[in-house]
Formats: structure tokens, C-alpha cells, sequence
């Protein structure tokens, strides 16, 4: 792959925000029982949330980045000593409630995957401004600011509008991945938008059953003024492209099943990364289809390797222009 330019010291080309970061834990059991004691194997710890995944991506594929979260309580203390032996920057948040922890449940004897998701704590209004502000701080010579994952307990639905904002005074562009309230109180300002099937589908209140569906409602975003770009994710189906003027459909790479966790962060930090080379839509995608594949490749929460990267992205095929009828 190509080099990245060297950025200036202590000036980070990406910043990341993730408003609900999680202590994720990883362990194995060889069956699920309901109401017996299970006895797993000893857990694997990584620091997690959609934005610090996105950095930790980054940071493995030799980007420039600093990630901006909230964090508190003894598991705000462990995720934070976790980026520290992975020499990711970070500006924290310190919050008087603690940090959420994430389990990930392995069976072995059927390869099924369980993962039990917490809520958040509930941030007080001074610790959202603070993270506002602490995030303007940190993008403020910033080419990039990327936005992933939900909003915990208390936070406003508008919030990720509020950073959007904030992204086209400092003239960063913003690139936001989340669900529910999050996307779809976003309005304008959104440079790439990225989302699951799923999550498109809850964003406009419709089944969106065939492809050409989809494609239609990322271009019914765009043309609200939501986003300049949207992607769909679709896993081991690949990905669909909108933008004003093309609409494309990526292959996935095939890849033997894994565990996928924090595929679509790494998709989204391989293509921020793309962007920073100043490297065009369509090959930031196919090197964020290369890291998304990479992640089946590791263990529980841990990242992609770059030389996987590089050469995943080497098997990655151009996109197909589909043509969409209403």
C-alpha cells in the first residue's frame, strides 16, 4: 500500500469520538446452558467502543490519531492502560460513573458467538459539553473527525448533529457510524455516512428488502442533505456505495468464518485512511473491505494486522456500477 504522508508532530490527521467506549471482554465456554455455572476460559480484555476501535485501527495501519471518549470507575482505568500498551493517543473524559463492560461469549462445541451488551453510564450535561469541547480541541487542525458507535443513557438524540456542526466551523470532515436516535437526528453535515442493513432500515422506518431498496433510501439520505456519501454495509455480502453521482456495489473478499467483531470500526478506519492519503472513494473502500475481512482473522476484540491488510487489499475487486431503477 501506498505510504501515508508524515503529519506534523502532535497534530493528528483523524480524531475520533466515541460517547459510549466499553471494557470488552472475550472468553470461551465449550456449551451454553441456561441456569448452570458455565466455566470459561480465561478472558481476553481490549479496550472497545466504536470510535476507539476506529482509532486502534488507524493507528495499526500507520494513521495519525487521537481518540476522544468519556471513561471513569476502575474499567475506565483498565480500557485506558489497554490503549496505552497499544500506544494509541487519547484524550479522556473523566466521568464520575464507570465505564461499561462488553462480554463476548464463544461456544466452542458449535462455534455460535453470544454477546451481551450493556447500556452505558449516564453522562450529566457538564460531561457532554465537556466532550464536545474536548473534541473540538483535539480536531481543531484535524483533517478527519470520525463518530462511531451509540449514545449512552442521557445523552440527546441530536448529539451527533451537534459534532456535525462543530466538524463544517473547524473544516473537518466528518464521517459517522451509529444507529437508532444517533443517525437519525443527523441532518446535515456528514462528509460519509456508514451503516449496517439494519441500520438503514431503522433510519427510514422500511423493510428494504431488495438491493435496489436499499440503494434508494441511501439515496433518499443523501438527497435530504443528511450526507454527501453513504455506504451499506452487508458482511459477507460486501458493501453498497451511494453517492450524487454513482451507485456501486463491492464484493466481499471471501474469508473463512470468524469472529467479526469490530469489523465494520475496522472497515471505517481503513477507509479514513484511504481518505488521509488523499486517495480516491472507491480505493478508500476497497482498503476498508480489506481490514473488515482482516478482523476475521483475530481473536475476540483484537485488531487486524497490517500486513493482513495489505494483503487482503490486493484481492479486493473493483466495484461494480449498478444501474437503479425507482
Amino acid at each position: 500500500m501506498d505510504a501515508p504522508d508524515t503529519p506534523a508532530p502532535g497534530r493528528p490527521q483523524i480524531v475520533t469520538l466515541t460517547m459510549n467506549p466499553a471494557l470488552d471482554i472475550t472468553t470461551s465456554v465449550d456449551v451454553v446452558r441456561a441456569t448452570e455455572k458455565l466455566r470459561c476460559e480465561t478472558p481476553r480484555y481490549d479496550p472497545g467502543g466504536g470510535g476507539i476501535n476506529v482509532a486502534r485501527v488507524a493507528h495499526v495501519l500507520g494513521g495519525s490519531v487521537s481518540a476522544v471518549f468519556p471513561a471513569g470507575g476502575a474499567s475506565g482505568g483498565l480500557l485506558t492502560s489497554l490503549l496505552d500498551d497499544e500506544r494509541v493517543s487519547y484524550r479522556q473524559i473523566t466521568i464520575s460513573a464507570a465505564t461499561r463492560e462488553s462480554l463476548t461469549v464463544n461456544e466452542n462445541s458449535t462455534g455460535q458467538q453470544y454477546r451481551f451488551v450493556l447500556p452505558g453510564p449516564r453522562l450529566t450535561f457538564t460531561e457532554q459539553a465537556q466532550c464536545l469541547d474536548e473534541l473540538r480541541r483535539a480536531a481543531d487542525s484535524a483533517e478527519f473527525v470520525v463518530a462511531s458507535g451509540s449514545l449512552p443513557p442521557g445523552v440527546p438524540a441530536d448529539y451527533y448533529q451537534r459534532v456535525a456542526d462543530s466538524c463544517q466551523r473547524l473544516g473537518a470532515r466528518f464521517i459517522l457510524d451509529t444507529s437508532g436516535g444517533g443517525l437519525q437526528h443527523v441532518s446535515s453535515g456528514v462528509y460519509l455516512l456508514k451503516a449496517s442493513a439494519r441500520e438503514l432500515r431503522e433510519c427510514v422506518g422500511r423493510p428494504l428488502v431488495t438491493e435496489s431498496e436499499q440503494f434508494a433510501a441511501a439515496r433518499e439520505l443523501i438527497e435530504k442533505g443528511c450526507a454527501q456519501s453513504v455506504l451499506v454495509s452487508l458482511g459477507s455480502h460486501g458493501a453498497l456505495l451511494v453517492t450524487p453521482s454513482v451507485s456501486q456495489r463491492y464484493s466481499a473478499i471471501p474469508m473463512r468464518s470468524g469472529s467479526g467483531v469490530g469489523a465494520g470500526d475496522a472497515m471505517v478506519a481503513a477507509i479514513t485512511i484511504g481518505f488521509s492519503r488523499g486517495w480516491p472513494l472507491e480505493k478508500s473502500v476497497r482498503l476498508g473491505i480489506a481490514a473488515g475481512a482482516a478482523m476475521l482473522m483475530t481473536p475476540g476484540t483484537a485488531v487486524c494486522e497490517r500486513a493482513d491488510v495489505e494483503k487482503l487489499f490486493a484481492l479486493a475487486q473493483e466495484p461494480c456500477d449498478v444501474m437503479v431503477y425507482d
